[in-house]
């Protein structure tokens, strides 16, 4: 059996290394995922602990539980979000505040 070359189709395969562009696009990528997912759990907790209230006003004759579910089901999914650690805080990559180090010495 020979040994397999290296897939030339693979990304970086072409100069050898790394495509800057696709590490960066990567690096996007991560915070707006965590930012869907902490929409998705502080929606769907709003969604189905307002149908478990409403359900319960329902049955006990009641009209606030559904208001008292959607703020639990608000609560709930953001501390789902803060224990998988989608809210941490992260400094920015300049956090001197000072002028970027982009290398536009044109900005006045």
């Amino acid at each position: 059996m020979t040994p397999r070359k290296p897939d030339s189709g693979a990304p970086g395969a072409s100069s050898g290394g790394i495509n800057p562009h696709e590490v960066f696009e990567d690096r996007n990528d991560g915070g707006y995922n965590a930012g869907i997912a902490v929409f998705s759990y502080i929606v769907g907790g709003i969604i189905v602990w307002s149908l478990i209230g409403w359900g319960l006003d329902n049955l006990w004759g009641t009209r606030w539980i559904v208001l008292l579910g959607a703020l639990l089901g608000a609560a709930g999914g953001f501390y789902l979000s803060h224990m998988h650690g989608l809210t941490s805080h992260r400094s920015p990559s300049n956090a001197d505040g000072g002028p970027p180090t982009d290398g536009d010495s044109n900005a006045k």
